[in-house]
């Protein structure tokens, strides 16, 4: 949803442009190449199937294939006389094999060199015999698609001519027009570098997706972005390789400000968090929230309206508000805006008001930073954020880790987490690829509902506000994969161990929640499970939200 913390709590990592996709040259399968050239190989997860996709809402489907499906300025066409790219892959024209543009230059691909794999040589006898020729083949085979493939029908086709992609499709087993398969059976070729199989499918794939189509239409085409963007970049040069155009401030804004509005996702976080902290704080003179990313501030309104109306007077409020440069862009300023418009509606309410700017992101947060005073009641906000630290399988620091630990040593009055229920942090890759289409089928069915297919605003928020979070879990690793989401049962194991306690969220925050939904789909659920929240689509959570001390 992330970068589902992006409407009204927005990151930017990364940025999009307005541009097409390239075209690959068609592959023609012909006489095969004597020499393959093979890029370093992928992690090789295990096969995970994901689950059914659910049923699309009722709006009227436009022309699917109305509007190009890809925005990245990397996919530009390129100069057809340079070849001096390093991020681009591409394949022979003459044959199946994948070969870079200029492989002297493939060193800087972060995965290391290609590694060239000489293949049989087929003419060794200028008169070989059938078996010859067909032992020669199989050996060839063995050396391209590996020693375990078993495909004679498939090199048939090398020898009777080229087949069109709905015959290939039919040989590897691939149900006609089914795009959730086509997909799936992509990410796991791009697992393990079957670079022939890439290339028929992204064809395939191309006439399928479409920014303007149903939910899994639209969807594709990100996912297809995320796919292309890793074969190309090899994940950790994805940020050089996305250059980006990004929208005026007031138009990101608007895009955030409309995504909040059309799901239920943010007000649900942002009103139990509040909840859950006007429960802790209720009898305390003095308050400091600390919000590790506080973006437009709109969330602590609320929460400064409900406490100036608290029987016995309002206490005094001092926030800490934590958030980087990127989201300044989105702001159309630094911090100071965020103080000065939480400070007018703190007077306007008579509530004692300090503003603390912190900018920096939340990795380099440190104790000195928070001036921490005796006798505050303290609150600290995870809201769509904690996901962004790294943790123990990036680098030794940990960040997440601690931040937690620094938090609870800091002997909190309560602590509120929010955070997408899906899991991309450690996973593998084809299992992340799983679970991102799963997950996000779900989002861009609720929008669905909500926004019309042909609707130039609903494109611009998935384009702007979530497209850019499903390419950096597909295509980034490292470092500069940031969208790292949890399940509640790992994020229950870290503060557990940091020494937290669960805090169960109060029946009104419950009631209040249920409120709220009953203006959206009846699709949407909301379940408690031992004081957690969840608030899920059809058969699949969502998010959770949870409190600590």
């Amino acid at each position: 949803m992330d970068h589902m913390n992006i409407a009204m709590k927005t990151s930017k990592e990364y940025l999009y442009s307005n541009k097409s996709y390239y075209d690959y040259p068609s592959v023609p399968i012909s006489k095969p190449e004597s020499k393959y050239t093979q890029q370093t190989a992928y992690q090789s997860p295990q096969y995970m199937s994901s689950s059914d996709e659910g049923s699309y809402g009722p709006n009227p489907n436009s022309n699917p294939h109305s509007q190009p499906y890809c925005t990245l300025e990397s996919s530009m066409p390129p100069n057809p006389n340079s070849h001096n790219s390093p991020s681009t892959y591409s394949f022979s024209p003459t044959g199946g094999s994948p070969l870079s543009q200029q492989e002297s230059d493939n060193t800087n691909i972060s995965n290391g060199s290609p590694i060239s794999v000489s293949c049989i040589t087929i003419t060794e006898d200028p008169n070989p015999s059938q078996d010859e020729l067909q032992q020669k083949l199989r050996e060839l085979e063995s050396v391209m698609l590996g020693p375990d493939s078993d495909a004679p029908e498939y090199y048939q086709q090398y020898q009777t001519g080229t087949p069109n992609p709905s015959e290939w499709m039919q040989l590897m087993g691939i149900p006609r027009g089914d795009l959730k398969q086509l997909l799936l059976h992509c990410a796991k070729a791009v697992e393990e570098n079957d670079f022939v199989s890439i290339d028929w499918m992204v064809q395939e794939l191309r006439k399928m997706v479409s920014i303007s189509g149903t939910p899994m239409e639209r969807l594709g085409a990100y996912l297809l972005e995320g796919l292309v963007a890793r074969l190309e970049s090899s994940g950790s040069s994805i940020y050089k390789a996305l250059k980006c155009k990004e929208p005026t401030s007031s138009d990101l804004m608007s895009y955030m400000h409309t995504l909040y509005e059309v799901c239920p996702y943010f007000k649900f976080g942002y009103l139990s968090a509040n909840g859950a902290i006007a429960e802790a704080v209720k009898g305390a003179d003095s308050v400091h929230i600390i919000d590790f990313q506080i973006a437009q501030g709109s969330q602590w309104i609320t929460l400064i309206q409900a406490l100036a109306a608290r029987p016995g007077g309002p206490p005094s409020i001092r926030i800490t508000g934590i958030d980087d440069a990127q989201s300044a862009y989105a702001r159309g300023g630094g911090l100071h805006l965020v103080g000065r418009r939480l400070a007018h509606e703190a007077a306007s309410c008579n509530v004692p008001f300090e503003f603390h700017p912190l900018d920096m992101n939340g990795s380099e947060v440190r104790r000195e930073h928070l001036n921490i005073r005796h006798g505050e009641a303290l609150a600290v906000n995870f809201a769509f954020q904690l996901h962004h630290m790294s943790d123990e399988s990036v680098n030794t620091e940990n960040h997440r880790d601690r931040l937690i630990r620094l938090i609870k040593s800091l002997n909190p009055t309560v602590v509120a987490l929010v955070e997408q229920e899906s899991n991309t942090n450690t996973s593998p890759f084809f299992q992340r690829f799983c679970e991102t289409l799963d997950y996000y089928t779900a989002i861009f069915e609720s929008i669905d509902v909500t926004m019309q297919r042909d609707d130039k605003k609903r494109i611009s928020v998935e384009q702007h506000c979530l497209a850019r979070d499903i390419v950096n879990v597909i295509a980034c690793e490292g470092e500069e994969r940031v969208e790292r989401h949890e399940l509640f049962g790992k994020w229950r194991a870290r503060f557990s161990m940091a020494g937290f306690r669960p805090c169960p969220l109060s029946p009104l925050v419950n009631a209040t929640i249920k409120t709220l939904l009953e203006s959206y789909s009846p699709n949407y659920w909301l379940q408690e499970i031992e004081g957690v929240l969840y608030l899920g689509w059809k058969h699949r959570p969502l998010v959770v939200s949870c409190a600590w001390r």
